[in-house]
């Protein structure tokens, strides 16, 4: 049985004056790359950028709230606990060579002093509670971030940031608490940096009524206090506290930075695929958990990314969430060398 932990959160809750507590901290898998968004452009192919998928098997070009139940359509989920069924998706970042060419960035599990997630491409999820928090219910969805946003000042750091990871591994720790230190808003185009880590850190709050809003993000809240810390008090505007949901992301650039050669003449080759760069990072998020198991495992003080039999939650081995795909809805290349950012009409590959 894989038992990880992480340095990095350990670190953000020690210095956000939190006390040491259980968070459920696990390894989600690629489902698929695809150019669909059920939240923002539901029921269209071929949305304005590209983006990548995990979770459970059902996601669709279209997901009606309640109506469409991710967990009883899914029959296999990318993460590593059998119950989350959920899907969490973010933009892809490209490297832009000097000819003008595009590939896509992969991403690797992350790692550090104490353990590993070990991800087919994907991201790690966290959900970090901080007192007694309340679930998500079924239909309920969120997005953090501005898919069009050009201004790194008008980005809280605190929530979307990123960091050079000079290290040639995810395995050797680099840095304090997410969001903190030397870490930017905007994607860093230092040929020394191995590996970019991404950070998204959603509201804590909720308004305790809409499971959506118009703009997907009016019905949550920040709470006081500011990075992975559980989320704070929450104003009276939301007053049901959440749990802390975390995407983290490792880019790995080593084969970028091996390849100098290929980099162009600005010395900034590094983009999301709305061919813009961190300030408009973003993430969606629709749960998908079974039943009551997400209440359980905050209720029972689940931990990492291992069984938790208190709350009926069961890892499984990275063989079997590797092996959960899901076919494009939009079909085009997405890997290897691409003419040009996968944007408007299907692309081609270079």
């Amino acid at each position: 049985m894989r038992q990880s932990t992480s340095l990095a959160a350990a670190v953000a809750l020690l210095a956000n004056g939190a006390a040491a507590q259980n968070m459920l901290r696990f390894a989600c898998s690629q489902l698929v790359v695809d150019r669909v968004d059920p939240l923002v452009n539901p029921a269209q192919r071929y949305t304005p950028h590209l983006h990548q998928i995990v979770g459970g098997n059902s996601f669709n070009l279209t997901m009606e709230p309640v109506v469409y139940d991710l967990a009883e359509r899914s029959t296999c989920t990318s993460c590593s606990f059998v119950e989350d069924l959920s899907n969490y998706w973010t933009a892809v970042m490209f490297f832009k060579h000097k000819n003008g060419s595009y590939m896509r960035v992969p991403q690797t599990g992350n790692g550090g002093p104490q353990g590993k997630l070990i991800n087919d491409g994907g991201l790690d999820i966290y959900y970090i509670p901080s007192g007694r928090v309340t679930a998500f219910k079924p239909g309920f969805r969120m997005l953090v971030g501005n898919a069009a946003e050009t201004s790194d000042s008008k980005v809280s750091k605190a929530n979307i940031c990123h960091r050079c990871w000079n290290r040639p591994t995810e395995d050797q720790f680099v840095g304090g608490a997410p969001c903190t230190g030397s870490d930017t808003v905007g994607i860093p185009q230092s040929n020394t940096c191995n590996m970019i880590r991404q950070t998204l850190i959603f509201p804590a709050c909720w308004d305790g009524k809409n499971l959506d809003s118009p703009d997907h993000k009016s019905h949550v809240a920040y709470g006081q206090g500011s990075g992975a810390n559980g989320g704070g008090s929450c104003p009276s505007t939301h007053p049901v506290k959440t749990p802390q949901v975390m995407y983290e992301l490792m880019w790995d650039a080593n084969n970028f930075v091996k390849n100098k050669d290929w980099w162009p003449a600005d010395g900034k080759p590094y983009t999301y695929s709305m061919n813009l760069g961190g300030s408009a990072a973003h993430g969606d998020y629709v749960f998908g958990w079974k039943g009551d198991s997400l209440q359980k495992a905050m209720d029972k003080n689940c931990n990492l990314n291992r069984d938790c039999p208190a709350a009926g939650l069961h890892y499984q081995e990275p063989k079997a969430y590797n092996a959960c795909k899901l076919k494009q809805q939009a079909p085009e290349p997405v890997d290897g060398w691409l003419k040009a950012m996968p944007m408007g009409e299907p692309i081609l590959k270079a």
